[in-house]
């Protein structure tokens, strides 16, 4: 059995919560070793968040923790359709500490986002992602939304109230100028950490 791997019989208990300004520099280590550094010389997935942070963009950040050390993290930062604020948030990066991947952490994660942003009233969540992994919780291509950069079929949305949304979607500048990199965050390589 693989290090880290669920054993028969035994639960992995941990702790869902929004993540404090001291929470940063193991936010910043999980998503290390989580994503490593990018092949493609875009930015790094811990680059990302911190920016995010940095920039004021992080609209929700929450962390898996047990006994106080981190396992997991998950950002949304707000997104534009068409260059509007539609209230739409994007979705990741997600990321779990190897040792812990495959334990479900990754799903708790956006479970418990996703209900925080109907709580929020945020009207609906895109990602650019893997849509058998993504699809586990309601999202799917919606005609007529695009997110430049990524595979056909991998711009997912989910209407969380309201009406859909249709046009071209633009992440915060911490993801770069194309938005999330489909090579490390749409492939279910990458979604699997979770």
């Amino acid at each position: 059995m693989r290090p880290g791997a669920e054993v028969p019989g035994e639960t992995l208990q941990f702790v869902l919560r929004e993540a404090a300004p001291d929470d940063a520099e193991g936010i910043d280590a999980v998503t290390r070793e989580a994503f490593g550094e990018p092949a493609s010389g875009g930015p790094a997935a811990h680059g990302i968040v911190r920016s995010l942070r940095e920039a004021g963009a992080l609209a929700l950040s929450l962390v898996a923790t047990q006994e106080g050390l981190i396992l997991g993290h998950l950002a949304f930062a707000p997104v534009t359709i068409d260059g509007l604020d539609s209230g739409w948030w994007g979705l990741g990066p997600v990321a779990v500490r190897p040792s812990h991947q495959r334990m479900g952490l990754g799903s708790a994660l956006v479970r418990s986002g996703l209900r925080r942003l109907r709580g929020r009233g945020v009207p609906g969540c895109v990602v650019l992602g893997d849509p058998a992994w993504h699809g586990r919780f309601g999202f799917a291509p919606l005609a007529g939304l695009a997110c430049p950069g990524g595979p056909p079929g991998h711009c997912l949305a989910l209407v969380l109230e309201g009406p859909a949304v249709s046009g071209v979607v633009a992440y915060p500048s911490a993801f770069g100028a194309q938005g999330p990199d489909p090579r490390t965050w749409g492939s279910p390589a990458a979604e699997v950490r979770g």
